[in-house]
């Protein structure tokens, strides 16, 4: 069981450079080959922010503070993704991120055992200061060990 007052604790941020180039590789990695990603200025693809996983994390990242939860990563699960979109994300921008828990729940299983849920969110931010994104994750940890 997890400590529900943990909901609303911050788990830290990082920054990120959109580039043109990287706009692209995602865009032909997801099989969009809408000529906009292409141009110079380009927008960034839909879902491109979660590229931000392979930045290198700083110290207090979501990592740690995710790992603080105590949730068992081998009984963890990704249970969703949900983007709110506030703004435009362009190349060029600068992303700052800050994130923090919303919410703790437990659901019985159909299988016997309670299910965890545990939901983050992070905010966007770009070098104007202008929230441009929203980006809602769910983490389920399992009863038992998936076999």
């Amino acid at each position: 069981m997890i400590d529900k007052s943990l909901i609303g604790t911050e788990m830290g941020g990082t920054q990120m450079v959109v580039e043109r180039g990287k706009i692209m590789e995602f865009a032909r990695a997801t099989l969009d080959e809408d000529p906009v990603y292409f141009e110079p200025g380009a927008p960034a693809t839909p879902t491109f922010t979660m590229a931000i996983g392979h930045w290198p994390a700083p110290q207090g990242s979501q990592g740690q503070a995710l790992a603080k939860l105590g949730l068992n990563l081998l009984r963890v699960l990704h249970a969703g993704q949900e983007f709110e979109y506030l703004g435009e994300v362009r190349d060029g921008d600068v992303l700052t991120t800050r994130s923090k828990i919303s919410n703790i729940w437990e659901k019985e299983g159909k299988r016997g055992g309670t299910m965890t849920f545990v939901e983050s969110e992070t905010t966007f931010t770009n070098q104007r200061g202008e929230d441009v994104l929203v980006s809602r994750m769910t983490l389920v940890e399992t009863a038992k060990a998936a076999s």
